[in-house]
């Protein structure tokens, strides 16, 4: 299992959202086909097709916040979201 299907289990699971990186989360949503941009700390991401916006800041020491990856979570399961070649790397 690669690094990219471990978050994936790991954000799924549910049971460690207070220990995911933040730059791993919003690398996921680049990777999932999100867009995004930077505002100051705001770092927003949108994809058509998705009516929900995600603004993630970190929460420091390099952790995303945990009601922050919840929402991510909550993204991929109701969308059913999928990355192709995930189980390259």
């Amino acid at each position: 299992m690669g690094k990219l299907q471990k978050l994936i289990q790991l954000i799924l699971l549910g049971q460690s959202d207070g220990n995911i990186s933040f730059t791993e989360l919003c690398n996921l949503l680049l990777r999932y086909g999100f867009k995004g941009r930077i505002r100051g700390s705001h770092y927003v991401f949108w994809k058509e097709g998705i009516t929900e916006i995600i603004n993630l800041q970190s929460k420091g020491g390099g952790k995303a916040k945990a009601y922050q990856v919840k929402q991510v979570r909550d993204l991929l399961l109701k969308y059913k979201l999928n990355i192709e070649g995930t189980q390259d790397e």
